[in-house]
Parts: structure tokens; C-alpha cells; sequence
């Protein structure tokens, strides 16, 4: 009420004199002049406005996003508008996410006589730092010229995929590649780490054990047959084949490899994470860098740290940073050859 009787009479008194008799800060007087305009503009950007931002968003993200991820990257690019504004919208407009779909994944061969890993991580999918606890699957794409095999290596911390590899086959360097290099891009501390994946023969083979040996890593193995001792990779897997493999037809392995690499850049720099928050991977791991705790406290409890190693490796400017000069790269294919595996 005072507000609005100052707004009224200001050019008839001065605003400081009216301040000062009805006992309120001129500042707050300005701090809510500029809130009643800002809600001005929100309620005159028509429908047809917002509904061209909001086909704008959906298009450049190609269809991942509904209207929860929507509506915060409307207000990230300063565009507030309620949240039920853009449901409405998008539902009256037939604009929705691409549908989850079910896939039946067999890449995991659990047969055999290999050493099998103690369950080390136990589900536990929220480490307090970077390089505490890591997961690796493996994944296929199907294309003219035959299968595609992906493996990932992601930080339980951040959700990122620190580490990939992509092959026709499903040879145990696969797996050896994704691993080195996740730990050039990172270099975690050994003895710290936990490496989790499923039982397939890749995992529990004497070379990629040599490789986890190597680093100072504790090997962890899931159940047997228990896919969500792994969620975290099984659901990366999902998002990939919904939101940019399901309908498309690739006709040769190159062109499924460039989609693939695509879509893991996006998700590590641009893709909101409900678990994060609805923040990137990059864009929190920043935040905790940068002593920001307020993304990460509403996700993780008081506590943790990896005294001062973060910064060592970070190289966020750069997509792959220089390899080590005694690997041999394949840099069409995006991994690191190893010289010292042998053929399944």
C-alpha cells in the first residue's frame, strides 16, 4: 500500500520525502518498482512469443527435453515465465519428450571362469568428490554396416563420461581404452578409486585387470544378474537410445560414431541432470571446483574432498587433450589402441 501510494504521488512529492514520512527505504521503493516491471514483461510476451522460444529450445536440444528442463533453460536465457504457462503450451501444442522405450541390452557375458570382483560399491551412487567411485558399461548401435559397440567410463560424482570407446567388436581393448582414457583426463589418485562394472568376460579378463592393478583402482562387479548394481550406466544407455539413436538409421559405423560422440559431448556440457539439480556435469563439477556448495549440498551431505586434486586434472577447455606420446591414436575412432591385449 505504501508503495503504491509513493508510485502515485511521486510527481507530485519527492520520492525520498514520501520515503521518509511513511517510514520505508527508498531503495525498497526501487527494488519494487523493478518487480512490478519485470512481472509487466512477463505478462505481455504473448503465447505466440513464448511458443516460439520454448519449439526454439526443444528443436536445439532435438527432442530431450519436456517441459520441466524447458521452462529452466527459458529462465536461464532470462525468459521467466510460469512453469504451468509452458506445460500448458507445449501440451496444447503436442510438444513432448521423446517417449522412454524399452531396450534389450545383451552385452554382458557372464559365462565364464574368470575372477569375479566383491561388490565394493554396494549402490552406493553419490561419492562425496570426483574420483571416488567410477562405473563402465558397455552398450551396442546398430548400423548398416554391421554393430557398433560403445563403452563408457562415467564419475559417480558428477554423472560425467570421463572416459569412451567405440568399436565393431567387443574386444577386451574396448573396455582397456575407455579406462586409459578416463585416467589421462582425470588422473585420480591411487588407491582412492573404485571401479565398478558388471561380470562380462571384457571386465574380468587378466588385461583389463592388469590395467585397474595398474592405476591403483579396486576392482567392484555387480551381482549376477542384478542390472541395477549398475543403474547409473544402464540409464546413460537409455538416454542415449531415446533421446538420439530411437528411429534413426545409420548407414555406415563412421556416421553412428559421429552421433554418438555428439550426444556424450552435449550430455557432459549442455544436458540438465535432475540429480544434479538440473545442472550439466561440467557445469557442477565447476560449482564444487569453485567452492560453490550450494548445488552440491542439495545433493550430497557435508563432508568429503580430494585434498586439492581436483584441479590437477582439470581441462575442461579442451574436448580430448593431448594423449601421451607413447600410445599410438586412432583419433577417427576416439580411443586409445593398446598394444598388449590379446583376442578374446
Amino acid at each position: 500500500m505504501k508503495y503504491a501510494f509513493i508510485e502515485r504521488h511521486r510527481h507530485l512529492w519527492p520520492i525520498c520525502v514520501q520515503c521518509r514520512v511513511l517510514k520505508v527505504s527508498v531503495s525498497g521503493f526501487h527494488q519494487h518498482r523493478a518487480r512490478r516491471r519485470q512481472m509487466a514483461s512477463r505478462r505481455h510476451l504473448s503465447d505466440a512469443a513464448l511458443l516460439a522460444h520454448i519449439s526454439a529450445v526443444y528443436a536445439e536440444h532435438r527432442g530431450a527435453y519436456g517441459w520441466p528442463r524447458i521452462w529452466r533453460e527459458l529462465a536461464k536465457r532470462g525468459i521467466r515465465v510460469g512453469k504451468q504457462r509452458v506445460q500448458r503450451l507445449m501440451q496444447q501444442h503436442g510438444i513432448r519428450a521423446r517417449g522412454k522405450r524399452r531396450f534389450r541390452v545383451m552385452t554382458t557375458d557372464s559365462r565364464h571362469d574368470l575372477p569375479i570382483a566383491p561388490n565394493l560399491l554396494n549402490r552406493n551412487f553419490r561419492p562425496q568428490a570426483p574420483n571416488q567411485a567410477w562405473s563402465g558399461d558397455i552398450t551396442y548401435i546398430a548400423t548398416e554396416e554391421g554393430w557398433l559397440f560403445l563403452s563408457v567410463v562415467i564419475d559417480l560424482f558428477s554423472r560425467k563420461v570421463v572416459g569412451w570407446s567405440m568399436r565393431p567388436d567387443m574386444h577386451r581393448s574396448l573396455v582397456i581404452d575407455a579406462l586409459e582414457m578416463g585416467v589421462y583426463q582425470r588422473r585420480p589418485a591411487k588407491g582412492k578409486l573404485i571401479f565398478h562394472s558388471d561380470r562380462g568376460s571384457q571386465y574380468a579378463s587378466e588385461d583389463f585387470r592388469a590395467v585397474v592393478g595398474k592405476h591403483g583402482m579396486q576392482a567392484s562387479m555387480s551381482r549376477k544378474g542384478n542390472c541395477w548394481d549398475n543403474a547409473v550406466s544402464e540409464t546413460l544407455f537409455g538416454s542415449l537410445k531415446v533421446e538420439r539413436l530411437h528411429g534413426e538409421r545409420f548407414l555406415s559405423i563412421r556416421q553412428a560414431k559421429d552421433a554418438v560422440l555428439a550426444w556424450l559431448l552435449w550430455y557432459n556440457r549442455g544436458r540438465m541432470h535432475s540429480t544434479l539439480n538440473y545442472l550439466s556435469p561440467v557445469e557442477f563439477e565447476s560449482r564444487w571446483e569453485n567452492g560453490d556448495a550450494t548445488a552440491a549440498a542439495k545433493r550430497h551431505q557435508a563432508g568429503g574432498g580430494n585434498d586439492g586434486g581436483w584441479k590437477a586434472w582439470k581441462n575442461d577447455e579442451a574436448v580430448f587433450p593431448p594423449f601421451p606420446p607413447t600410445l599410438e591414436i586412432d583419433k577417427a575412432d576416439f580411443h586409445i589402441p593398446t598394444a598388449t591385449t590379446t583376442t578374446r
